[in-house]
């Protein structure tokens, strides 16, 4: 039996859109842990907890967003097999990006909030702009998804 290309592009966009959950959920979990010790050390830190231990997050959106434009856009268009199979590899390439960099950013965030109380939360800031950074591979998986679907002529 045949596999469909329609199929393989919908377990593409499943890919992306797992690998964000499954990085914004490491990501959240690491941080949060920190979060947690931080609170009990200082618990006037809870804004700034938040803050971090959230930024994980946004690579859910970036699987998710991934996921709609392949069922919105590139659904109707997907021709044949190959073209099945170049989505389904964007999308794990893309659920790898988001996954990655999901739970990396949680590693960075969760040391920007161990440090809050010895900082009195003056490391806000520069903590917030080192998981930004991370983040951009999660921006850049996604951009990749957007390229890729353009050059293929789907988006």
């Amino acid at each position: 039996m045949l596999i469909s290309p329609e199929s393989l592009a919908v377990i593409g966009g499943a890919i992306a859109l797992a690998g964000g959950l499954a990085g914004s959920a490491i990501g959240i979990g690491i941080a949060g842990s920190a979060g947690a010790a931080t609170l009990s050390e200082e618990p006037g830190q809870l804004r700034n907890v938040i803050l971090l231990a959230s930024l994980p997050m946004t690579q859910t959106f970036y699987g998710l967003i991934t996921l709609i434009l392949i069922l919105q856009t590139v659904l109707p268009k997907v021709g044949d097999t190959g073209m099945g199979f170049a989505v389904l590899g964007i999308g794990v390439i893309t659920g790898a990006a988001e996954a990655f960099s999901g739970a990396y950013q949680g590693s960075v965030c969760a040391s920007g909030i161990s440090l809050l109380p010895k900082t009195k939360g003056r490391i806000l800031t520069n903590a917030m702009m080192l998981a930004v950074f991370v983040e951009l591979i999660g921006v850049l998986g996604l951009v990749f998804a957007i390229m890729a679907l353009a050059i293929l002529k789907l988006f």
